[in-house]
């Protein structure tokens, strides 16, 4: 999992070739915390298909709002450094990444 900053998130996500999923989470927001773990096991599951990050908003608010990430919890799925899709609040689960990645990869 890599731990996103302003120093590496464009060399990690931006300038990456393939797939990059990132969880844009937040100190202060408990449904973050909660789908973390979530997150974190779907890593395992997607192994060399899909490089997994996660960024804290809390540190980094600047960046995540160059990101258009203006609620959270948000999982944004990147691909040659374009947006190709995100979960949001209601869509920000298990089934609702699994979701975004099967649409896309």
């Amino acid at each position: 999992m890599l731990v996103l900053d302003k120093e590496n998130f464009e060399s990690e996500v931006l300038n990456a070739e393939g797939f990059v999923i990132v969880d844009f989470w937040g100190e202060g927001c408990e449904p973050c915390k909660a789908l973390m773990p979530d997150f974190e096991a779907l890593e395992t599951e997607y192994n060399g298909t899909v490089t997994f990050g996660k960024l804290n908003t809390t540190q980094e608010r600047r960046l995540a709002i160059s990101q258009r990430v203006l609620g959270l919890p948000t999982i944004v799925l990147y691909k040659g450094g374009q947006r190709m899709g995100e979960c949001t609040r209601d869509t920000a689960s298990v089934d609702g990444i699994k979701a975004l990645l099967a649409a896309h990869l």
